[in-house]
């Protein structure tokens, strides 16, 4: 359990800080301001931290950002090891989050579904 909870408290201190090196210090015009973190996910022996990335765009757009942010991904490991203190900084493997879209997506379906289902009781109301 402890091990768990260290994990933990990494993945929040990694995730806080790439967040913000990611908003707010990162000079790449490929990164905008549509670009969020969403998690990280550091692994046991803390040598791989997977970072969940979402960003808001067409598909040219996604595949600049992930390519400027796997371009900037020394710098940012640079400054997570300034940063928060561990002996080993892991390395950071971005991968684009779509969670986000598929809930917009999914709502949007459930609200035509809902919105078809009124109008057909609505035309047999009329019968």
């Amino acid at each position: 359990m402890k091990k768990n909870t260290r994990i933990s408290r990494v993945n929040d201190e990694i995730f806080k800080e790439i967040s913000q090196i990611v908003r707010a210090e990162l000079k790449d015009p490929r990164i905008g301001a549509m670009t969020s973190v969403v998690r990280v996910d550091t692994t046991q022996d803390l040598k791989y931290c997977k970072v969940y990335v979402s960003v808001l765009g067409d598909e040219a757009q996604k595949e600049s950002v992930m390519k400027g942010l796997k371009n900037a991904g020394g710098f940012i490991r640079h400054l997570i090891a300034e940063r928060v203190n561990l002996r080993i900084t892991p390395e950071l493997i971005f991968k684009l989050d779509e969670s986000a879209e598929y809930a917009v997506r999914m709502e949007q379906l459930m609200r035509q579904i809902s919105q078809d289902r009124e109008e057909r009781e609505g035309a047999h109301e009329g019968e």
